[in-house]
C-alpha cells in the first residue's frame, strides 16, 4: 500500500479564532494557516491522541500532545469523519475516537480539570468546558458560591466585531456545597488532624485561581506590592504588576486589570496629613457581583518606606520605559507604587495644586448622604473619597448652590451644604461642611468660572426679644432688607474653556507640592495632563 499523500479541509477555525484558514494532515506533522496568514504546526511525533466531537461551529477535532496540551480545530463537516479517521490511522498509526456529549441541559453535576481547562460533566458525559487561561478573575459572591470572569460587560468590543451580532461567555457561578476530605501532604502523610474536611467551594475556589496564575506566568512579574490596604472595594490585596496587566489577589477575589482600562491616577494626601490615598479610575470598571467600582481608593501611610527590585533588565528599563522606571527603589511606599504605575500604564498621576482647605489640608471633610469622606477641589474636577468614589468634572457642571451659609441663620449651625447640579440634569448633594471652609470653597470656583447660586435658610428661628418695640418704618425696611436676601444670588462669570493641567507626579524634582506630600513633585507642562477626565 502507497504512503498516505497529504490531506486538506478549508474553512477551519483554530481554536477560538474567529479566523478561517487551510488545516492540512500530512505524514510528519499537522499544519494550519490562516487567512490572516497566521500558521500552527504540530510535530507528528508529538501527538499523543485524537478526538472527534460535535460543537458549535459543526464538528471539532481535538489533538491530546504529549506534553498535556490540547489543540482543537473547529468547522469540519459530519460526512468528513471517515476519511478523516481514515487518514489518522494510515499517517499517524492512531485511532480517531469520538466522543459523546451530554444534552440533557442538566445544571448539576461535577467539574474535573484539564490542564488549563474546566471540564463539567453530567452522567459521567461531558457537558462543556472553560479555558481558564482567558478568564480574567475569579471571585466568592456568596456562600458556597464561586464566579469565574471572562469579559467585563463595559468592555469594548475588538475592532470589527458587532456586539449585537456576538455571542459571548461574560461570566458564569458555581454553586458548590458540601465539604472534601482534606488533601495529603506531599510526602503521602495526612495532616496531624485526622478526618478534617475543608469546604468544598473553598477548594474549589483555590484551583481556579492556581489555573489563573498558571496563564498569567506567561508574562513576567515586574514587581509585587503585598498586603496593600483598599478603601474602595474594602480588603487588603497583593497587587501584582505584569508588563500589560496587573493583578489584584484578595482574601475572597481575584482580579486580571489590562493597563488599557486604567484611564485616570491621582495621589491625594488626606487631611490628617498621615495617610496618602492613591484613585485609580477604571473603564470598564470592577465587578464584585452586581456592583461596580469605576475607582479603586487604596491608602498609604505617608511615613512607611520599602525597598524593592523590579523584575527587569537595565535594557528592557531604557528602551522600553525611557528612564521612567530605576531597577531599585528605597522609598515611601506611595511613591513607589505611584511611580511604577505611572511608567507601567502611561497615564499621569494627578496631584492636588493651589485649593488649601481653612487649615492647610488639601480636601474637606464632608458627606455624601450617610458616608462620611473628603472632598478635593483639583484643577478639572472635584473628588470625593473614599466611598462612594465621586467624580464631577468642572466642564459638567451646571450651577453649584450653598446653603445654609447665610448669616441670618442666627449662627445656630456651624456647617452648610453645597450641591452640584450638572448639565445632564443629575445632582451631587454634600453636606456637614464647616463654615470655616465657605470663603476658600466661594473663591476657589470664582476662579474656576463655575456659576454660583446661595440660597437663605427659610427655617431661620426668631425670639420674642427680637420683635421689640421697632416703628411701622423700621418694620418695613426689615421686611424688604429680608425679601432682598432671600432672593438667590447668582455668579456667572464670563466662560473660560483654558484650564491649567492638574500637576503631575514626579518625584526628583522640586515644588510646592513636595512639602504636602514629603516627596518631591513637579508640574508637568503637559497642557494635555488631565485630557482623560474630560
Amino acid at each position: 500500500m502507497s504512503e498516505r499523500k497529504n490531506l486538506d479541509f478549508d474553512s477551519i477555525h483554530s481554536g477560538l479564532d474567529s479566523t478561517v484558514g487551510r488545516f492540512r494532515l500530512a505524514p510528519n506533522g499537522i499544519g494550519w494557516k490562516g487567512s490572516d496568514e497566521t500558521t500552527k504546526i504540530i510535530a507528528a511525533n508529538e501527538i499523543r491522541k485524537f478526538t472527534w466531537l460535535r460543537v458549535a461551529r459543526g464538528h471539532e477535532l481535538r489533538i491530546t500532545l504529549k506534553d498535556g496540551s490540547v489543540s482543537k480545530f473547529d468547522g469540519f463537516k459530519k460526512e468528513e469523519l471517515e476519511e478523516l479517521s481514515h487518514a489518522v490511522k494510515s499517517m499517524y498509526k492512531q485511532q480517531l475516537e469520538s466522543k459523546e456529549l451530554s444534552l440533557r441541559g442538566w445544571n448539576w453535576g461535577k467539574t474535573e480539570f484539564q490542564g488549563p481547562n474546566l471540564i463539567f460533566n453530567v452522567g459521567n458525559k461531558e457537558m462543556f468546558e472553560l479555558p481558564l487561561s482567558q478568564a480574567i478573575g475569579a471571585n466568592k459572591p456568596g456562600k458556597n458560591e464561586v464566579a469565574v470572569n471572562f469579559v467585563d460587560p463595559g468592555q469594548k468590543p475588538a475592532d470589527g466585531i458587532n456586539p449585537k451580532l456576538t455571542d459571548e461567555l461574560m461570566d458564569i457561578t458555581f454553586y458548590i456545597p458540601g465539604t472534601v476530605p482534606k488533601e495529603e501532604n506531599v510526602d503521602g502523610n495526612t495532616d496531624e488532624d485526622d478526618g478534617e474536611e475543608l469546604n468544598a467551594d473553598a477548594v474549589f475556589y483555590e484551583n481556579v485561581k492556581s489555573k489563573l496564575e498558571l496563564g498569567q506566568l506567561t508574562s513576567e512579574n515586574i514587581v509585587q506590592f503585598q498586603e496593600v490596604l483598599c478603601l474602595t472595594p474594602r480588603g487588603r490585596y497583593n497587587i501584582d504588576m505584569f508588563q500589560d496587566f496587573l493583578r489584584l489577589r484578595g482574601k475572597s477575589y481575584d482580579y486580571k486589570i489590562m493597563y488599557s482600562s486604567i484611564i485616570k491616577l491621582f495621589l491625594l494626601l488626606k487631611p490628617d496629613e498621615v495617610h496618602v490615598m492613591f484613585v485609580i479610575g477604571l473603564d470598564p470598571p470592577l465587578r464584585q457581583g452586581q456592583t461596580k467600582y469605576p475607582f479603586l481608593v487604596f491608602q498609604f501611610v505617608r511615613d512607611e518606606e520599602i525597598d524593592v527590585d523590579l523584575n527587569l533588565d537595565e535594557e528592557t528599563l531604557k528602551e522600553k520605559y525611557d528612564g521612567k522606571l530605576q531597577k531599585t527603589y528605597d522609598a515611601p511606599t506611595y511613591e513607589i507604587v505611584s511611580t511604577v504605575f505611572r511608567a507601567l500604564t502611561g497615564r499621569k498621576v494627578t496631584v492636588p495644586s493651589n485649593f488649601r482647605s481653612h487649615h492647610g489640608a488639601l480636601g474637606i471633610k464632608s458627606s455624601m448622604k450617610a458616608n462620611e469622606g473628603y472632598l478635593y477641589p483639583l484643577e478639572k474636577c472635584f473628588l470625593f473619597i473614599p466611598k462612594p468614589p465621586t467624580f464631577i468634572p468642572h466642564s459638567e457642571i451646571g450651577v453649584v448652590t450653598f446653603s445654609r451659609v447665610s448669616a441670618s441663620s442666627g449662627g445656630s449651625s456651624r456647617t452648610f451644604d453645597m450641591k452640584f447640579s450638572m448639565k445632564t440634569g443629575h445632582d451631587y448633594q454634600f453636606s456637614s461642611i464647616n463654615r470655616e471652609e465657605y470663603a476658600n470653597l466661594e473663591e476657589f470656583i470664582k476662579s474656576k468660572k463655575i456659576k454660583m447660586k446661595n440660597e437663605l435658610n427659610e427655617e431661620t428661628s426668631v425670639t420674642y426679644a427680637e420683635l421689640g418695640d421697632d416703628s411701622d418704618e423700621d418694620m418695613d425696611s426689615s421686611r424688604k432688607r429680608r425679601r432682598k436676601e432671600e432672593v438667590p444670588s447668582y455668579r456667572d462669570d464670563e466662560d473660560g474653556d483654558e484650564e491649567s493641567p492638574d500637576e503631575d507626579f514626579a518625584p526628583g524634582s522640586d515644588s510646592d507640592v513636595a512639602e504636602e506630600f514629603d516627596s518631591n513633585a513637579s508640574a508637568s507642562d503637559d497642557d494635555d495632563a488631565m485630557s482623560d477626565e474630560d
